[in-house]
Parts: C-alpha cells; structure tokens; sequence
C-alpha cells in the first residue's frame, strides 16, 4: 500500500486548488493526480477536513461470524478453556481458527 501524503503538502495543494483556476493545475504544480486532488478539496468543500484518513480496512474478528454460537457457551461455561472452545467450533461450525483467534475473542467479550 502507498504511503500517505505529508499533511504540509496537503495543506499546499488544498490551498492552491481553492485559490487557482483549476483543480487540474494544482495537481500538476504539485505533482499529484487530479483525483486525489478532487477528494481532498471535496472533503474540505464538504467537511472541512483536511487531515488523512487511516489507510486500510476496520480489522474486526475472525470469530465474529460466530458470535452467536460462542456466547451461549461462554455463558453457560464462563472458565471454558480455548481448547475446549477451538473443539466445540470445530465439531459444531467447521471452523477450525488459530488458538490465538480463540482467546482473543473470549477476552474481547469477558
């Protein structure tokens, strides 16, 4: 993945696009592409912010498809151990996730 852009130079090219004739010019002064251009002076149009959004995707959890079915075993036996729950998703769901996975589920919802 790219690295983002410095935030000076947003700030710069923000600033020549909102004041210059066109879009297009900024992004050739600055050596940018004119679309990324058109997304930062849109948000500032539309937002006013100016500043980088995280790159990449929300990480969320593996095991959160199958939230539904571990809950009820994590109620109905609170001091079950990440084997036995690695044991009963794959019994019961065909899942078969990294131990780590399972523990890091069972911390997220204690």
């Amino acid at each position: 993945m790219a690295r983002a852009y410095s935030q000076d130079l947003r700030d710069r090219v923000i600033d020549a696009a909102l004041s210059g004739p066109s879009l297009r010019g900024a992004a050739a002064r600055f050596e940018v592409g004119v679309s990324t251009v058109i997304r930062w002076v849109g948000r500032v149009v539309d937002s006013g912010e100016r500043s980088a959004r995280k790159q990449g995707r929300p990480r969320g959890l593996k095991l959160d498809p199958h939230r539904d079915f571990l809950l009820p075993l994590i109620e109905g036996e609170p001091d079950m151990t990440i084997e036995r729950m690695h044991e009963q998703l794959l019994e019961d769901r065909a899942c078969a996730p990294a131990r780590a996975r399972s523990g890091r589920f069972s911390i997220d919802v204690a």
